[in-house]
């Protein structure tokens, strides 16, 4: 499961940092072309940076006292039989 960024950012915040990612993520792949060790460090740094402010990463932005299910199998989850449903109702 992969959690969503956080829906109370004002859209102009969003989209600053959704570009700040999506260069952050060609940053990635031009280093890893070049291998260009040091240059992978900083744009995966950059990475995490945009998606930490995002709400992706770092503490729950939600107060309704759910757990963070983040980077667990939705079939290991309670969304389990909601994952195994999905696609199968068309």
């Amino acid at each position: 499961m992969w959690r969503a960024s956080n829906p109370d950012l004002p859209e102009d915040r969003r989209q600053r940092l959704v570009d700040d990612l999506m260069a952050a993520r060609r940053a990635v792949r031009e280093a890893t072309q070049t291998e260009d060790e040091d240059a992978l460090r900083a744009a995966r740094r950059r990475v995490d940076a945009a998606k930490r402010e995002l709400g992706e990463r770092g503490p729950v932005w939600w107060d309704d006292g759910s757990p963070d299910l983040n980077r667990h199998m939705a079939e290991n989850t309670p969304y389990a039989d909601w994952f195994r449903h999905l696609g199968t109702n068309s």
